[in-house]
């Protein structure tokens, strides 16, 4: 049987990058989004409307799943993201507690819906951190405490439910071209600094992205789970040659 993957985020460049993908290689794709006009365009064989943030969006989200796809989906890949470039000292609290909530909140929702639809099912998820969560990034303070919760959120689920044959990873992006990034990338002197960070060079798209996340999901990693894979051309591990 055809396995269902679930994507959280689908709206996003890389929810709807890995939709595509997911579509193409002939898994059934359930697209949740908040938004059901922007959902309409998502590459998917069952489009949900539903807030992640919140534990009966999730709920909601994963049973509409259920219902429209006819079983629990074996498959989870958690886009939902947001960002906030600002010094700590100028973070006011409403809008750390909104980084926390769509992006930390998001994924323990999720997951937590998941597994108890499950029922003691095997199943795989893959979850979005960020870059910002593995090495310090000046004026990202918010976010790196939203993703590096994250993080550990997916290790220690990985390590709870490893024996009923849950595999939790998640994937790191480095800059992304994305909806979520256009602004920061529009000028061409911001688009070349950002591109010199990075040892490969360049800003990666959404598909390369989606590329890992997919094979997280596929049975070639079936032997990885509580990982990060930091997708980022090099920016956390290594630094490029100053010529």
């Amino acid at each position: 049987m055809t396995s269902t993957v679930l994507i959280t985020g689908a709206t996003g460049g890389i929810g709807r990058a890995l939709s595509r993908q997911s579509h193409a290689q002939g898994l059934r794709v359930a697209a949740v989004g908040r938004d059901a006009n922007r959902l309409a365009s998502v590459e998917a064989h069952a489009r949900i409307v539903a807030d992640t943030t919140t534990p009966e969006g999730a709920a909601q989200a994963v049973s509409a799943c259920e219902d429209l796809m006819g079983a629990s989906p074996a498959l989870l890949a958690h886009c939902v993201g947001s960002t906030l470039i600002a010094p700590l000292h100028r973070t006011q609290a409403q809008a750390y507690r909104e980084v926390m909530r769509i992006n930390l909140d998001s994924a323990f929702f999720m997951l937590h819906a998941w597994i108890a639809a499950l029922q003691g099912a095997p199943g795989v998820a893959v979850v979005a951190s960020s870059v910002v969560a593995r090495i310090g990034v000046a004026n990202h303070e918010a976010i790196a405490a939203a993703k590096g919760g994250l993080e550990a959120l997916v290790r220690s689920t990985a390590a709870t439910y490893a024996a009923q044959g849950l595999r939790i990873n998640a994937v790191a992006p480095g800059m992304t071209e994305t909806p979520m990034t256009a602004n920061m990338l529009k000028m061409p002197a911001m688009r070349e600094g950002a591109a010199r960070q990075y040892p490969l060079g360049g800003i990666q798209s959404a598909e390369q992205v989606a590329d890992v996340m997919a094979f997280l999901l596929g049975d070639g990693a079936a032997r990885l789970t509580g990982q990060v894979l930091a997708v980022d051309g090099g920016f956390t591990t290594v630094r490029p040659l100053v010529r």
